[in-house]
């Protein structure tokens, strides 16, 4: 490589004394100033010098003034009678960035017919090709001629190979190079990390990680990525953590992946610094930072902080609008979320169908059925929108929130497109609601048929049979599950104290202050239980006894995080619960009264939206 850069140095000396008027180039800012010196080399034959028509190339290529200089390049090189590997090089570089990648391989073809050899500036520019063209045949053609022309122990070669393969998800071909190197940089270790962080593979990512002699911010940057981009999300704010105590400055890009994970673990506290982090440090609030943002406060519970980090972004977009509309309608603010929408629309932001997704679940959260219905046919006529499953998958769930149940079917069933399991499902928890045991029946069934192994249908059913008291029909659910080997996931609650997340599960005994948060509990238990609580065990096992199903229902996660936050935080400050599952009806009856009896008010972000808990009510209702 250092050869290479010696003889080029020395080509650029000669053409500089030859013609010293190429200095111009080194001045030149804009397209306009490159044709008046493209036009002055053409007029004096100047261009005919293979060397002076190299520099002029290498310009084009290597500007910052706009993709179309490739273009340009493209125009002189057609001019040049007999190109050298220095031009084609170019060329094969140029096009390695550009939206049209696959041209290098054009280029390459050309400079072996003209009877040129390829080095070691060709290769890896070509393998960049194959990259971003996401061309594994390509790919391996390119590592085949890289081996026959005798590259492939050169470092950079090997680092674009290592990277191409990991792309491209081949983490056996790339650690096989990989083990090869004679010297790995930072460049190599992060190029394997993303490889196994892009195939799922976090704990081997990580293992290479932690091994790495040196590190730089790309290399965090990928690793907290690929915690958050596999749903690792306590492990990317941990991580970050660690990114701190080291002493590294975070950028915009590691802040996303991290405020990202904080919306999804729903930690409001530790998303309040990253916040202040992103302010101490005077980071660039650009659209992506800023929507997700909005959307981790939004999805965190805080609502009004995600408003006003919404009106204090420099500039909007759909993505950042629909953040702020899908976070009012989480939290059951149908009409604002309305209002938004419409404010969106004035600012001339065109709509994206996630935006209609937003605006049609706020319609389905407020009962708002004819609005919804205008909307979606606006979505088809105004904007050309083809509806996708989601947004009929809304509309079902609009319908059927309002009662709709037989309005509700036979839209499902005059679909242009065939429903999936999200349409059904729906439907069928829109049938538990309104304990329409009929229709629930003939929708379960085609869900089971579905999704046999997916278990939240056969309990939705279930749940259906039980209200109905069809107890033969629940035991047959129970049967059909055992026997084909279906089990529900174990339902966990999250909450927030003191900057760390505390995880329940039911059964799960391991929290350090378990034994006091089940004294805590049945302390609250008995004072709700004076107010009027008696435990609704028509959800829980059906093949226990009942005494054993109100020790299972008070041993439900939700309730053991409740106890902890009532036990550990400051009176008057609200308590932010997350769970992975919907929750059940016996836990949103008991934290109807506790909010009551104790005066506190209770977060909960669940599976399907927010429940504000205060005074003994529910934003939500009692329909969810």
């Amino acid at each position: 490589m250092s050869s290479s850069r010696s003889i080029g140095s020395s080509a650029l000396k000669t053409v500089r004394l030859k013609y010293p008027k190429l200095f111009f180039l080194e001045s030149c800012s804009n397209l306009a100033d490159l044709k008046l010196i493209h036009g002055h080399m053409i007029r004096t034959h100047i261009i005919f010098d293979v060397l002076a028509a190299s520099r002029l190339i290498a310009f084009c290529i290597d500007t910052n003034s706009g993709t179309s200089l490739i273009d340009y390049a493209s125009r002189i090189f057609s001019q040049i009678q007999r190109p050298n590997l220095f031009i084609f090089n170019s060329m094969i570089r140029g096009h390695s960035g550009s939206k049209n990648p696959d041209q290098s391989f054009h280029f390459y073809v050309q400079l072996q017919r003209q009877g040129l050899l390829p080095d070691n500036l060709t290769f890896p520019f070509m393998v960049k090709s194959c990259t971003k063209s996401l061309c594994i045949s390509m790919g391996s053609q390119a590592h085949c001629h890289i081996i026959k022309h005798g590259f492939e122990m050169d470092v950079y070669v090997q680092n674009s190979l290592v990277h191409m393969y990991a792309t491209f998800g081949d983490t056996e071909a790339a650690t096989l190079i990989f083990q090869r190197m004679y010297y790995a940089n930072v460049v190599s270790w992060t190029s394997m990390i993303r490889g196994f962080n892009k195939c799922g593979d976090v704990e081997s990512a990580r293992k290479l990680f932690d091994k790495m002699p040196e590190r730089n911010l790309v290399t965090w940057s990928t690793m907290i990525s690929g915690y958050a981009q596999n749903n690792h999300f306590d492990e990317a704010v941990e991580l970050f953590r660690v990114l701190q105590s080291e002493g590294v400055r975070a950028n915009e890009t590691v802040m996303v992946s991290v405020i990202s994970s904080c919306a999804h673990l729903g930690a409001l506290e530790v998303g309040e610094r990253a916040h202040d982090y992103v302010v101490k440090y005077d980071m660039t609030l650009n659209l992506i930072l800023g929507t997700a943002l909005v959307d981790m406060y939004a999805r965190c519970g805080s609502i009004d902080k995600a408003f006003r980090v919404f009106e204090s972004l420099p500039e909007r977009d759909a993505l950042s609008w629909t953040a702020l509309i899908a976070g009012l309608a989480m939290h059951g603010y149908s009409e604002k979320s309305l209002e938004h929408f419409g404010k969106m629309i004035g600012a001339g932001i065109t709509p994206q169908d996630i935006t209609f997704s937003a605006v049609l679940s706020a319609c389905s959260h407020g009962g708002l059925v004819e609005r919804g219905f205008e909307i979606f046919e606006s979505m088809k006529r105004e904007y050309r929108i083809e509806p996708r499953l989601e947004h009929y998958g809304c509309m079902v769930d609009l319908l059927g929130r309002a009662g709709k149940l037989e309005e509700a079917e036979k839209f499902v069933l005059e679909m242009p497109v065939k429903p999936n399991a999200p349409v059904w499902g729906a439907l069928l928890g829109a049938c538990r609601i309104h304990k329409n045991a009929e229709i629930g029946e003939r929708v379960g069934k085609i869900l089971i048929q579905l999704l046999p192994q997916h278990s939240g249908y056969y309990v939705l059913l279930s749940n259906i049979y039980a209200n109905s008291k069809q107890w033969e029909k629940v035991t047959e659910m129970r049967q059909i599950m055992t026997a084909k080997g279906v089990k529900k996931p174990p339902g966990h609650s999250l909450i927030e104290l003191d900057g760390r997340i505390h995880k329940f599960t039911i059964g799960d005994r391991s929290h350090p202050e378990i034994d006091k948060i089940e004294r805590m509990w049945e302390e609250i238990l008995m004072k709700i239980r004076a107010a009027g609580y008696m435990g609704n065990t028509a959800e829980a096992l059906f093949d226990i006894d009942e005494e054993e199903k109100e020790s299972a229902l008070h041993r439900h996660s939700e309730k053991l995080a409740i106890a902890f936050g009532i036990m550990r935080s400051e009176e008057g400050t609200p308590i932010r619960i997350v769970k992975n599952l919907r929750v059940c009806e016996d836990c949103h009856t008991a934290t109807k009264l506790i909010s009551k009896v104790f005066g506190r008010e209770f977060i909960v972000r669940d599976r399907n939206r927010f429940h504000h808990f205060r005074q003994g009510s529910c934003s939500c209702m009692d329909y969810w």
